[in-house]
């Protein structure tokens, strides 16, 4: 019997060796790094299921202790290096020490992977057939992209389902959207790594099959706007730069003059003052270049009373508009309670704005346009109401107005244009995106880039894009029920998995056939 107990180990499950005690968190860390590289810019969406199904793998045959601990080494592995470039931000811009900046990453990473690790830590208790189990886990890693995208302002960064903007699942964006693609993933990889092959072969038929059968096409032309992306490339740290804000207005100045579109759009804070606080002279070439053509202007409105507003300002039309960003970004766009130490330690300017209060679409040259400012793009939940026919906000063109050089160029730019491309492919409508240092680009309503500047370098990207009406399925239901119908799907997968440990599984069967004989 001790040869028994030291083999089965407590609770009946085999005891781990030595080497498996190390051996499986180092493949969890791994694999999260691995998941990393199903984002853009790689194009290999496929590591993504696959690197889900080596975490379940090695944490659903484990206790719940040691599971939860696997989710969370693998949520670490991803989220840290997938937002590595935030140590950027801190300690290029914000001059914290370098081992400070990368304590703030890590750090941030664990506290966003403890949703992962309650969903396997959880999904570890799980009993019954294969099937059963796989299911229960996929809706409890749903649990966990729903939870990091909306508790706490949400941040869901690189969530796992926008790896899928191309590849078998990106046709299912219009119908389900980001996170119930990445519940299909996360039931493929649950039913891969448990060995589910019966499930997993219907899933991988239904996908295969039923894809190609699925109506796509819900939005219908709107007409056509001609429209110029300004690329800036002011760095960062010239920014903000008294000495140089003449040269760069100039700069400004001069590419928003040989705009040749319908419309000019620019980054956001693309004038890094309140427009208050500015000599009518300071814009006064601005204004005299939006006579012949209307400008969107990057800049901030309000005052120190009642908080400056991140904004995007219409110059040379006949109404007057205005676009504040509503979804704020915390830490660098507002104080999280607690953090003003932190936060001010930076020296971020504008730490602290005040939020936008309309969803308003800009009506010009016969198009609707949205404005999203940042990270906006992020949160599909926030902004369907422009995905519709009717209202205020109502449009044709999603419009994002963006300055990442805080990051650096190299990988941010790319997730942020992927997720532009997720968005597009949901709601079926373009976006035009205007950036300070990259990804100035054109997504067509089919999630497609189109056009795009090198990143790092100014110029004007001049493109036609193609107005759409229409509402896609996903659209419909979001806007009716925001994203509780997809927390339903995650309950009743999780109930499923739990009424599963009543079912006997195969084995159990054939060993009471085998007694009742």
């Amino acid at each position: 019997m001790r040869g028994a107990g030291s083999f089965l180990g407590q609770g009946g499950l085999p005891a781990p060796s030595r080497l498996s005690v190390l051996r499986h968190p180092l493949l969890a860390l791994l694999a999260g790094v691995l998941q990393t590289g199903a984002f853009a810019p790689s194009p290999a969406w496929w590591l993504q299921p696959l690197a889900l199904a080596a975490l379940f793998w090695a944490a659903l045959g484990s206790r719940p202790r040691r599971a939860a601990l696997l989710g969370g080494l693998f949520g670490v592995g991803w989220l840290a290096s997938g937002l590595w470039w935030l140590y950027i931000s801190m300690h290029d811009f914000g001059h914290l020490p370098a081992a400070v900046s990368a304590l703030a990453v890590l750090l941030l990473a664990a506290f966003l992977s403890l949703y992962y690790a309650l969903a396997l830590g959880l999904a570890a208790r799980l009993s019954g057939p294969a099937w059963t189990r796989a299911l229960g886990a996929a809706a409890l890693w749903l649990a966990a992209e729903l939870g990091r995208a909306t508790l706490f302002t949400g941040f869901p960064w690189i969530a796992s389902g926008y790896a899928h903007t191309q590849g078998p699942l990106a046709v299912f964006a219009p119908w389900i959207g980001v996170y119930g693609i990445a519940a299909l993933s996360a039931a493929l990889a649950a039913s891969l790594a448990l060995g589910a092959w019966r499930q997993l072969g219907v899933l991988l038929l239904g996908i295969g099959a039923l894809g190609p059968l699925l109506p796509r096409d819900f939005t219908q032309p709107a007409g056509s706007l001609a429209v110029s992306l300004v690329q800036p490339n002011i760095p960062q740290d010239q920014k903000f730069d008294k000495d140089r804000f003449d040269d760069n207005l100039n700069r400004l100045s001069a590419l928003v003059e040989s705009a040749r579109g319908q419309v000019v759009i620019t980054p956001e804070s693309v004038l890094p003052l309140p427009l208050a606080w500015l000599e009518p002279t300071s814009v006064a070439r601005l204004q005299q270049a939006a006579q012949q053509r209307p400008l969107l202007l990057g800049t901030f409105l309000g005052n120190e009373q009642q908080g400056f507003v991140n904004s995007l300002v219409a110059l040379g039309v006949a109404q007057p508009y205005d676009y504040g960003k509503r979804h704020l970004l915390p830490f660098g766009e507002f104080i999280p309670p607690g953090f003003h130490w932190f936060v001010r330690a930076m020296r971020i300017p504008m730490d602290d704005q005040a939020h936008g209060t309309h969803q308003r679409a800009l009506v010009l040259g016969g198009q609707r346009l949205r404005p999203l400012i940042c990270y906006e793009d992020l949160f599909g939940e926030d902004v369907v109401a422009s995905a519709l026919d009717q209202g205020e906000a109502s449009a044709t063109v999603f419009v994002n107005a963006s300055n990442l050089a805080w990051f650096g160029p190299r990988m941010v730019q790319d997730q942020h244009l992927q997720f532009s491309q997720m968005r597009a492919l949901e709601f079926q409508r373009p976006i035009v995106r205007a950036t300070n240092t990259g990804a100035t680009a054109l997504v067509d309503h089919q999630g497609q880039v189109r056009a795009r500047l090198p990143a790092e370098q100014a110029g004007v990207l001049e493109v036609t894009v193609e107005g759409r009406r229409g509402e896609t399925p996903y659209a419909r239901w979001l806007a009716a029920a925001g994203l509780w119908p997809l927390w339903l799907v995650a309950v009743l997968g999780v109930g499923l998995g739990l009424a599963g440990g009543r079912m006997p599984s195969r084995g159990q069967s054939g060993m009471r056939a085998r007694r009742s004989a």
